[in-house]
């Protein structure tokens, strides 16, 4: 693959939108952690137990995801 002058140009907008949809992703999800948290903590129950869990893993992968 040949990288010409032109190929910097066309890669950092580039980046700079991923890490965007990143940081919209993380926003999401961290807001609906936060709803199902407050729910969880009136209602205690497994399955919300279950779903926040899954949710704080994805974010993780999305905080790391971002770093690198």
């Amino acid at each position: 693959m040949e990288i010409t002058l032109s190929t910097p140009a066309l890669l950092f907008p580039a980046i700079s939108l991923l890490l965007l949809a990143y940081t919209n992703r993380f926003l999401a999800l961290a807001a609906l952690v936060r709803q199902l948290h407050g729910q969880y903590q009136q209602h205690p129950d497994d399955i919300l137990f279950g779903q926040i869990n899954n949710l704080r893993r994805r974010l993780k992968i999305i905080r790391n995801m971002q770093a690198l």
